[in-house]
């Protein structure tokens, strides 16, 4: 077993990337970022001095370096499967911010050149292994609202170009509240009751450009390319039936985030782009008169990275890593099939499936065992 951490190289130095920086950071032990690269090598250059990364370098320069073993890939979603496959070609395990891929089949295609070259591939979002949903896995694996047999998973607002300083790729191909959002919420609801078999929605795009109201853009109009409004059910192999909506067309709403409904009660779940939030868990059974906070079970010490240093810790181990490809190209399939139920009139079976993540331990030290 190699006791040495995992050298790390982050191509992508966009707004993401300081929540990577700082996360990785906790775990010298199993995880050391010793280079980054962006297309715009001024940005790589002022966050390596920022971060104290020892170089910045180009794209392939780093995908050449032969001291980095693993390459966490923050680019946008349409070139997520190629940095992907560049990686993997170069000899490197690769961890890429979510959405997997923007579709099925190029997904699918990282994970067979992955499992050819016996390398490694991970994918956002790490949110699940935060202590919010943790301790929810925790509540719902010890009975504490029995059977899971419904839910409930909501996501709206109006979009991203009011606050976000280059919001265009959101309202392309690959973008979108479901592509952009939805992976948290449905790998957080894969975490905490298994995988999906079916899928039926509707979807619709109901204003054909935006207008960007941020720095340093405004006034710039955008061309919306991707729905902006979905509503659908999902059913979980465990029979459980999850209503979702992810929309980019709402001012405002009274919406819950996430619940979890049981035969013997109801879970309030924390913010799904979260890793924690306090007095966030709420349940209440059958016969409570009011919501029961319940305080966080898991650790703090955990934020954005945190699905690459479990992926590490599992390579040293030989073990799987709970933010696979598998989970990865699951969520992508599910997502993929709105716009394909919509399109057709009808529920899609979902033809791929994973292993729902293994739960983490309470207790930092041994929170992957």
């Amino acid at each position: 077993m190699n006791s040495k951490p995992l050298h790390v190289g982050i191509i992508g130095c966009g707004k993401i990337s300081n929540a990577y920086f700082d996360g990785l950071s906790l775990f010298p032990d199993l995880v050391k970022v010793i280079a980054c690269a962006d297309l715009e090598s001024e940005r790589a250059s002022a966050k390596a001095h920022e971060k104290n990364i020892p170089k910045s370098l180009t794209v392939d320069s780093l995908l050449q370096d032969p001291k980095i073993d693993l390459v966490v890939n923050l680019t946008v979603p349409l070139v997520h499967a190629s940095v992907n496959t560049a990686a993997l070609e170069a000899g490197k395990h690769v961890y890429c911010e979510k959405p997997f891929s923007i579709s099925t089949e190029e997904g699918k295609k990282v994970a067979d050149f992955a499992v050819k070259k016996n390398l490694r591939v991970g994918t956002a979002p790490d949110t699940f292994l935060g202590s919010g949903l943790q301790t929810c896995r925790w509540l719902i694996d010890q009975g504490k609202i029995g059977q899971p047999i419904a839910g409930t998973a909501f996501m709206v607002c109006h979009g991203h170009e009011h606050w976000h300083p280059s919001p265009e790729f959101y309202y392309l191909k690959g973008g979108g509240p479901l592509f952009d959002m939805g992976p948290y919420y449905i790998t957080a609801l894969i975490h905490l009751m298994g995988p999906i078999k079916r899928v039926s929605a509707s979807v619709k795009s109901s204003f054909s450009t935006r207008t960007i109201t941020s720095e340093p853009q405004t006034g710039k109009v955008i061309l919306v390319e991707t729905p902006t409004h979905y509503s659908g059910t999902l059913d979980f192999e465990n029979g459980a039936l999850i209503t979702i909506i992810m929309s980019f067309d709402v001012w405002s709403h009274h919406l819950p985030r996430l619940e979890i409904y049981g035969t013997e009660g109801s879970l309030s779940c924390p913010d799904p782009n979260c890793f924690h939030e306090e007095n966030a868990i709420q349940i209440k059974h059958s016969g409570d008169l009011e919501w029961k906070t319940i305080p966080l079970h898991h650790p703090h010490r955990v934020g954005r990275g945190m699905g690459v240093v479990d992926m590490a810790h599992a390579i040293r181990h030989d073990q799987p890593h709970r933010c696979n490809g598998d989970l990865g190209l699951h969520v992508v399939e599910v997502m993929q099939a709105f716009e394909e139920s919509s399109r057709l009139g009808k529920h899609i079976e979902i033809k791929s499936t994973c292993l729902q993540p293994q739960a983490l331990q309470p207790e930092l030290k041994t929170m992957f065992s």
